[in-house]
């Protein structure tokens, strides 16, 4: 019973322990932690020797609470051998219990009379030891026991705390043999400890009802000199709040009074200060000791509400006169005598004169008695109010950002200094990167070092961190739950990690320490750890909760956060791999780009180069509006659609069109007839299309609202010409229009996206004027005015997505075209060729003459049959060879498999078998034919073309 494992038992894997050997998955984690603890302070099982206490406080808060319950259970558990046992918070047993009483004659000393300690320093793993270690219910059986002589017996502990502080006073425990193990028995000895906890809390009611009840003798016996305002000692207004008594106070002023009483209180110091109400009014708090008949000293604090024309003079520091009273509440002054016993002499107190004092004037003054209280009441009433501030603030300072190193150091700045001196929280690298970690005690990365000062030897953040199971950071991810180590000079497992390392934290001074693991949906994101160096006292259970909740909220935030980067970082692989990876070679412009994400997330920029027929280039820059995923992949729809577009050698305008077309149809298959709140429609989308023709040095361009380009002239003169607008993408209805410029050879077409000029902390105009200086540098190749655009203009924080793409025009040389006009004569057609073939020769392209030749037969021979004059003949030199015939006529060829008796349809197949591309472009006299012969002919396509020779009917 209580083991993990099922192939070895509790004796065996203790044995296994001793000997040195691994036992991890077999023991429960408290059970082998504790064993490691006790090892590692030396105690050995066979002489685990147990001091024994004299000076124990057999009559004291614990014991008077304890013993009804004791009694209780003494009685429901008679003619068992059960053994129960309660012990103080040092762990010395205070009394003891036995349901079978021949049992006191048979057991031990040890077992029997009250004295000895068991905590686990002494002890090793026993019930009262590790509950005092693990701070909660504990079970061990038989040889779960560190020492020899506990194998035999089983037992039960859970500690008992004060219900004011919350504070470990006592441990209850109970004692079995192995034998009588009962799950039921958690249960008894949880209500019994609750009882005893009640009792305790009962206790301090008692003491309170006796404080006020010495404060009203007092008022009945009060002197006359002792008294307020109107010569009468203030009515109580009730038990322990303010209200009846002091007439004109709502809820409010009432929440207010208490508050700042609760602060007198814990202050434990004769005094009074002045408290500003809403509204404006004024009222004195006074702060007065009260002793009970039966020795109970508190404090008791009493308001005085003055008349209005009642005026109140403060004492001051020697030598300063007194004055009208100002501020709210009054700076530090002289504190009254009488000061309780263990407040400290010298504290400050917020005073001024008590009511009936020289300094008054005569008026009538209403008082009621606000609070009563021990002093350490009310300290712990102040630390449950900061508290539960820290946690209001840390609800709103948490989580600023969808950072996960952001989130996780807004967690250490929250609880440095209030809770903790220093805070490290280590985060496994998945988590990082916005991944789901799959084990979280592997792959730890130091993700923040915060504390009160900066020299403190903790791992360094950034560095991964490799922790043995038995640190407290491993301990709180196995078992979910956070780890309290009080006192780290006692923490084995803590000090084993790297005992030179833990010897420097100590003598900064660190001594406590409390592990919390980060838990978010089930998911364990990392481990935070508070460490106390400043104040001497120990991490108690109501620290332990504080950092659980703290650690909690940021859990979530850390969440989040990581969720967010996730999605964002596969938005923007999507995005990066529906934008072009690289540029498909061409003459015309020489280009460079950058695309820049916003800073709150993927957007929908996206840009392309896209060679066309003739050597010319289209340049297209978009934006879809909004961000994320679903602007992402409309983004790469579009684009898709605009390289298919462009596959048809459309205008600029026609191309727009199809988009405004595209877009439309979308909005209306993803919103519906009628959008509700759920429909992720596109919203809208603005795009600038750009053709730019080297041969003639000529630029046409379209925009549907998008930022107009800016043109670079050789000169250096910036100029942002004055192109139609046109409405966005998806709105419809209008006609776009396209502008034509001349662009000499070297100048420079910028375009980009909006996310570059339009910024919440500049005007338009500004960011243009930026642009345009950036810009004024003509000689500077493409890819360095990139970068001094970048650095020039783009914001430091981008709200938007912003894509530049900068493209340096070439010319195609003159004497690298060449052009022919031909009649509408077959009998031409020869003189053609031979012109071809001796321009060809000059350009010493020698090894496409034979399948140019046969190309343009075929294509001219078209012309001449099916389409009208004029007919025109052009080859283009560029990277490829390139030939075209022009005519008047609209008629489309079309290819097609001809049948074996048809005596034509085999020119256009026998084109796209010469050619490694071939077409047809439309323009605004007529139609292009064109196709591109590779100037290194493949291996068999001369010989495919000499086959179909014969059948060519023009030759």
């Amino acid at each position: 019973m209580g083991l993990v494992g099922e192939d070895i038992g509790p004796a065996r894997a203790r044995e296994q322990f001793l000997r040195g050997g691994t036992v991890e998955g077999t023991v429960r984690n408290p059970i082998l932690n504790s064993w490691q603890r006790s090892r590692s302070l030396g105690l050995s099982p066979e002489g685990c020797e147990l001091p024994y206490f004299e000076d124990l406080d057999l009559d004291g808060r614990l014991v008077r609470a304890a013993t009804p319950v004791l009694d209780r259970l003494e009685y429901r558990f008679a003619g068992r051998t059960m053994n129960v046992s309660l012990a103080d918070g040092r762990g010395a047993v205070l009394q003891r219990r036995f349901g079978e009483t021949s049992q006191v004659r048979k057991l031990a000393a040890i077992q029997s009379v009250p004295g000895f300690v068991f905590a686990e320093e002494f002890a090793g793993t026993n019930g009262i030891g590790l509950a005092l270690a693990e701070r909660q219910l504990i079970n061990v059986y038989g040889a779960e026991h560190f020492a020899e002589r506990s194998q035999a017996n089983a037992c039960a502990a859970i500690p008992v705390r004060d219900p004011l502080s919350g504070r470990i006073v006592g441990v209850l425990c109970f004692g079995y043999p192995p034998a009588d193990a009962d799950a039921a028995l958690n249960l008894v000895i949880s209500k019994a400890a609750g009882a005893i906890e009640r009792r305790l809390l009962e206790q301090s009611s008692t003491r309170e009802r006796a404080l006020l009840q010495a404060y009203l003798d007092a008022r009945n016996r009060a002197p006359t000199g002792d008294t307020t305002g109107n010569g009468q000692l203030g009515e109580p207004a009730g038990s322990g709040s303010a209200g009846s008594g002091l007439a004109g106070l709502d809820w409010r002023d009432e929440m207010i009074l208490k508050e700042r009483a609760t602060d007198l209180i814990s202050a434990a110091q004769r005094a009074a200060v002045d408290v500003l109400l809403p509204g404006g009014r004024r009222v004195t708090l006074l702060s007065r000791p009260v002793t009970s008949p039966s020795g109970v000293e508190g404090v008791v604090i009493e308001a005085v509400l003055p008349a209005p024309e009642q005026h109140r003079t403060v004492l001051t520091e020697a030598g300063t006169s007194p004055g009208p009273l100002a501020p709210p509440v009054l700076a530090p002054a002289v504190p009254l005598p009488g000061h309780l016993p263990g407040a400290e002499p010298d504290h400050p107190a917020t005073t001024v004169r008590p009511p009936g004092a020289t300094g008054h004037t005569a008026g009538s003054a209403t008082s009621g008695l606000v609070l009563i209280g021990e002093p350490g009441v009310g300290t712990y009433a102040v630390a449950a109010r900061r508290r539960l501030e820290l946690l209001s603030e840390a609800s709103t300072r948490i989580g600023t950002t969808l950072d996960v190193s952001r989130t996780a150091r807004e967690l250490a700045e929250m609880a440095v200094p209030r809770l903790a001196d220093y805070v490290t929280i280590d985060l496994p690298e998945a988590v990082l990167r916005g991944e789901e970690p799959t084990d979280p005690r592997t792959g730890l990365y130091r993700t923040v070092v915060h504390g009160i000062r900066d020299d403190c030897p903790f791992y360094p953040a950034g560095e991964p961190v490799d922790l043995r199971p038995s640190t407290p950071q491993l301990r709180c991810l196995a078992e979910r739950q956070p780890v309290l180590e009080p006192d780290l000079r006692a923490a084995g497992g803590w000090i084993a990690q790297d005992p030179e390392h833990a010897e420097r934290l100590l003598g900064h001074h660190i001594h406590s320490l409390i592990a919390v693991p980060l838990l978010a949906r089930g998911i364990a994101l990392g481990t935070a750890s508070f460490y106390r160096a400043q104040d001497p006292a120990p991490f108690g259970d109501d620290d332990r909760s504080l950092a659980q909740e703290l650690a909690t909220r940021a859990a979530i935030c850390i969440d989040n956060a990581r969720r967010f980067t996730r999605e964002h970082t596969m938005v923007l692989a999507l995005q990066h791999s529906l934008l072009p990876q690289s540029f498909p070679e061409q003459s015309a412009v020489e280009v460079a780009y950058r695309y820049m994400p916003a800073a709150s997330g993927v957007g929908g920029d996206w840009f392309d180069v896209i060679p066309l027929s003739s050597t010319r280039v289209a340049l297209v820059v978009g934006d879809v509006v909004g961000h994320g995923l679903h602007a992402a992949a409309t983004m790469g729809r579009l684009r898709t659609a605009a390289r298919n577009f462009a596959e048809l050698d459309l205008g600029p305008d026609e191309v727009l069109t199809h988009l405004d077309n595209l877009v439309g149809r979308l909005d209306r298959d993803e919103g519906g007839e009628e959008p509700s709140a759920d429909s992720t429609g596109i919203i809208g989308a603005t795009c600038l299309y750009a053709i730019y023709d080297p041969t003639s040095q000529q630029c046409v361009m379209a925009r549907s609202g998008h930022p107009p380009p800016a043109l670079v002239h050789p000169d250096g003169t910036v100029t942002f010409p004055d192109l139609p607008a046109g409405p966005p993408l998806g709105l419809g209805g209008l006609p776009f229009e396209t502008a034509e410029f001349t662009l000499p050879e070297g100048s420079q077409l910028v375009l980009y996206t909006n996310g570059l000029i339009e910024d919440r902390h500049r005007d338009v105009d500004t960011s243009l004027d930026q642009l345009r200086h950036a810009l004024a540098h003509p000689t500077r190749p493409p890819e360095d005015t990139c970068e001094a655009v970048v650095r020039a203009v783009v914001p430091q924080h981008p709200a938007d997505d912003i894509a530049l793409l900068v493209a340096r025009t070439h010319a195609l040389a003159p004497h690298r075209s060449a052009t022919w006009d031909l009649p509408a004569d077959p009998a031409l057609v020869s003189g053609i060729r031979a012109a071809v073939t001796r321009r060809l020769a000059e350009w010493g392209l020698h090894e496409v003459v034979f399948a140019t030749e046969l190309l343009l037969s075929e294509l001219v021979t078209n012309a001449i049959r099916y389409g009208t004059e004029p007919i025109q003949v052009r080859l283009l030199h560029d990277r490829t060879l390139i030939c075209e015939v022009s005519d008047a006529g609209s008629t489309a060829p079309h290819l097609r498999h001809a049948a074996s008796t048809d005596e034509g349809g085999r020119g256009l197949f026998l084109v796209a078998q010469l050619a490694q591309a071939w077409g047809t472009r439309y323009t605004a006299g007529g139609k292009v034919i064109w196709a591109e012969c590779a100037l290194e002919a493949p291996a068999g396509k001369a010989d495919a073309a000499a086959a179909y020779f014969d059948d060519i009917p023009a030759l």
